[in-house]
């Protein structure tokens, strides 16, 4: 996982192209009216917020958001965002220790970071989310679906189930990303017996959690 931290660290700053793949721009605007209505009046902690694209669907309707990543590299674009007169949020967090943020929360939302978490550990990260959220709250995770054209091919997988694609950034350097890809089955089985309410599109997948 320090690879991973290293990658969008050090991809902070041309993060956002991905957002601009003209074959998804019908999905990003479903996706991003769908948030919204999740959050609405509620307390957001959102998990690896990145550079803060979601960020700003989810300050558009809830009392308030505490965006938290890992790294500070993506959290200080983040910043430079305008989010109005939201009450928004910024700190560094593990995503497996969200027992160390401070707050109560009756929504978490975790955007585009279920692919990274390793099978292995799927099982502690639910449980970290759920823990968190207040009781009648809501987990609401989004990530990519696998298209083939439109996403970095599978370079590599392990016995675990674990897939990886190998990424560029523009200055040439590699990495080699963890990349999972559920499907609604597997991921139902994932988080039972919480109850879960999927949503699949073309290019990406949303689901609640309670």
């Amino acid at each position: 996982m320090s690879e991973l931290a290293d990658y969008y660290r050090d991809r902070a700053g041309e993060y956002d192209a991905v957002y601009e793949k003209p074959e998804r721009q019908e999905d990003l605007a479903r996706l991003r009216a769908l948030l919204p209505p999740l959050v609405r009046g509620r307390s957001v902690l959102e998990v690896a917020a990145g550079t803060g694209y979601w960020t700003t669907a989810l300050a558009s309707s809830a009392q308030s958001v505490l965006a938290t990543d890992f790294n500070e590299e993506p959290l200080a674009i983040a910043r430079s965002r305008s989010y109005g007169s939201a009450d928004v949020r910024f700190r560094t967090a593990d995503a497996y220790d969200l027992g160390a943020v401070e707050g109560r929360f009756d929504a978490i939302f975790a955007g585009f970071f279920w692919s990274h978490v390793p099978r292995a550990d799927v099982r502690r990260f639910t449980l970290g989310l759920l823990e968190r959220v207040e009781p009648g709250g809501v987990v609401i995770l989004a990530d990519n679906r696998y298209v083939e054209g439109s996403n970095h091919p599978i370079t590599r997988a392990t016995e675990d189930g674990d897939t990886y694609q190998t990424r560029q950034l523009s200055d040439g350097r590699t990495y080699e990303v963890l990349k999972n890809f559920p499907s609604r089955e597997r991921f139902a089985a994932d988080v039972a017996p919480a109850e879960v309410e999927w949503t699949e599109l073309t290019y990406f997948w949303l689901a609640t959690v309670c």
